[in-house]
């Protein structure tokens, strides 16, 4: 996906878009083909951490290591999962890859992590999945969470079957860079998870919430914000 595509279509859809009492959200809409999607295994369904926030809260599932049991009462209903230390050296492999297909943030208190670090580290390390340092307190893990809110999931698995994802990936706030980059970071994990890669999409488009959809890779016009249509010559007037 061209980068300078992907910035002008950002750029135009949100001059092409009112201005609102509200920060809008800026989305993708990606639709597919060559895909049989009525078949369930062949809809997608991936998580995606985008290299910036998108502005608001991600679908943070946390999964957190603790060892003061009494910070691990006062986070059980915080987080998806609190895990004490000590339950990490008996964990089986199977027991991980689970965990880390339900939780998509760990996060550990110090004592925990060096346990965590011993037993799982092999295993979450080249994922990238290493759990996150956060003090025994409840603000440090809520100011974690937050700073993963880049997370996000694509799918078209939930609701009515349709041949396209609906992805947020900023606010009209955000620099256009950063939403210009995780545009690309989404697209890109998308494809990688596509059959037949770009073969399989059909078109992209980037919006605003109340705004019109603008078509990555389509000419507009800068001044007007509009569609440029293209001069064609009528053969029959042509003199030779």
């Amino acid at each position: 996906m061209d980068v300078k595509e992907v910035l002008q279509a950002v750029q135009y859809a949100k001059a092409r878009s009112k201005k609102r009492k509200f920060d809008q959200s800026i989305d993708l809409t990606i639709n597919f083909k060559g895909i049989d999607f009525k078949k369930g295994d062949n809809r997608i369904d991936i998580d995606v951490k985008l290299p910036h926030t998108t502005g608001k809260m991600a679908d943070v599932r946390a999964l957190l290591f603790a060892k003061d049991k009494e910070f691990a009462k006062l986070m059980k209903d915080k987080v998806g999962k609190v895990m004490m230390d000590t339950e990490v050296p008996a964990l089986k492999k199977k027991e991980v890859e689970t965990l880390i297909k339900e939780y998509n943030v760990l996060l550990a208190e110090g004592p925990a992590l060096i346990v965590v670090a011993k037993h799982l580290g092999q295993q979450l390390a080249p994922r990238g999945m290493m759990p996150k340092l956060v003090q025994n307190n409840e603000g440090s893990v809520k100011t974690a969470m937050q700073n993963v809110s880049t997370f996000t999931k694509i799918t078209n698995k939930k609701g009515k079957f349709m041949p396209v994802v609906h992805i947020t990936i900023g606010k009209e706030s955000i620099k256009e860079e950063h939403i210009v980059e995780n545009a690309i970071e989404a697209i890109n994990k998308l494809i990688e998870s596509l059959p037949n890669k770009e073969g399989n999409i059909k078109s992209v488009y980037i919006k605003t919430t109340m705004g019109l959809p603008t078509k990555i890779g389509e000419k507009y016009d800068e001044e007007k914000a509009e569609v440029k249509k293209e001069k064609k010559t009528d053969v029959a007037k042509v003199k030779k």
